[in-house]
């Protein structure tokens, strides 16, 4: 479902051409830490294809992010190979960056492997794995050399934390598509990213009860984020906190 395409009618948006901004679907963007990039990128004139699975929070962003640039909005699971043959749609002829943003915690409170709902973790890895992986094969051939491709991660790829094996290893699946999507094509700049924890709802989910307050909100991972998307630094992994202030 579309929620919302805005344009100018001469085809420019605050001064600049359609044809000269700079596209980027995110994914997952209603909230946290995909609303906080867009807001980003949409402040400095890139166009917006984002998506999220709930149709209301994700019209709010829209609403939010006319102001500033063009933006499609199209809710719906980025798991649902319709849904992503949408989102590339809709970003037209050329894209310049996918970010795949969007994520599956699983079950909440998080179970041991040992009583992981086998059914429950095909889902998370559908979402946190095959679907990037999908929606970059949809959009290579629209990526020119030196486009960018961000897989949001997480330490809980790398650190053998109790609870956290399914999300985890789902996003331990996606580094090491990440790192091989890099050895083929390196026309592209692709990059695993860890934003490191935040103040999010899928933070509080993951800790129910526990007060979270103190952890920074997502915004102070945008700077490392648009480093990778804006600056010069090679295919790899990345801390997004570490790369505060590196071109951005």
């Amino acid at each position: 479902m579309v929620v919302g395409r805005i344009s100018d009618g001469d085809g420019c948006h605050g001064g600049r051409t359609v044809d000269s901004m700079r596209t980027a679907i995110v994914t997952g963007a209603s909230r946290g830490l995909g609303l906080a990039l867009a807001r980003a990128l949409a402040e400095r004139g890139w166009r917006l294809v984002i998506d999220a699975r709930g149709g209301e929070a994700l019209e709010a962003a829209r609403a939010e992010l006319e102001a500033l640039t063009e933006v499609t909005a199209i809710a719906g699971d980025v798991a649902d190979n319709r849904h992503r043959l949408a989102l590339v749609d809709a970003a037209g002829d050329r894209i310049d960056a996918l970010i795949n943003n969007a994520s599956d915690l699983g079950p909440s409170p998080l179970p041991p492997l040992a009583r992981y709902p086998l059914e429950a973790l095909e889902q998370v890895y559908r979402v946190n794995a095959l679907a990037p992986l999908a929606l970059v094969q949809l959009t290579l051939p629209l990526l020119e050399p030196g486009g960018r491709i961000v897989n949001v991660t997480s330490d809980a790829a790398v650190e053998p934390y109790e609870g956290w094996g399914g999300y985890g290893s789902s996003k331990a699946a996606l580094e090491q598509l990440t790192r091989v999507l890099a050895a083929e094509h390196p026309e592209l700049r692709i990059y695993a990213v860890d934003p490191g924890d935040m103040r999010t709802q899928m933070h509080q989910e993951a800790a129910p009860g526990e007060d979270i307050s103190s952890l920074p909100p997502p915004e102070e991972s945008v700077p490392g984020l648009l480093a990778l998307l804006e600056g010069d630094l090679p295919s790899g992994r990345y801390g997004a906190r570490e790369l505060a202030g590196v071109g951005a």
